[in-house]
């Protein structure tokens, strides 16, 4: 019996572990990046929604948001965030964070993060992306 469980759970362990991630490709005139999305409900329904392009803004000089065309469900929240960190403040404001820090109660909705470096959206002035799967 104790072996079986032992077996059970290594190979959960492994599974879990390969499961392989969603990523997403956010495509503007300034460059392209991808990413990696948490699993949650809100990452599911914008998965659905892709391909979907943004007009975004900068805002406090430490973001890129833009609005989505639909909402997206809640999920856990946070108030810290780092550089790269994509989220969701209100049902349909997409964000990327390019500089860490935080923000006030109640948080954002983590939705992936950026593999490399954000800061290629640390310029004043709006921009358009396009947000996609990864192939």
């Amino acid at each position: 019996m104790r072996t079986i469980l032992t077996s059970a759970i290594v190979t959960l362990l492994f599974t879990g572990t390969a499961m392989a991630q969603e990523k997403i490709v956010i495509s503007s005139p300034w460059g392209n990046l991808n990413a990696e999305l948490v699993e949650n409900a809100a990452t599911k329904a914008l998965l659905e929604m892709l391909p979907v392009t943004l007009e975004m803004t900068d805002h406090l000089r430490q973001e890129k948001t833009g609005n989505l065309p639909a909402s997206l469900p809640q999920a856990e929240r946070q108030q810290g965030f780092r550089n790269g960190t994509l989220g969701l403040w209100a049902s349909t404001d997409f964000v990327i964070y390019y500089r860490d820090g935080s923000v006030p109660r109640p948080g954002i909705v983590i939705l992936g993060r950026i593999e490399g470096d954000a800061s290629l959206f640390d310029r004043p002035g709006p921009v358009t992306v396009r947000i996609d799967r990864a192939r």
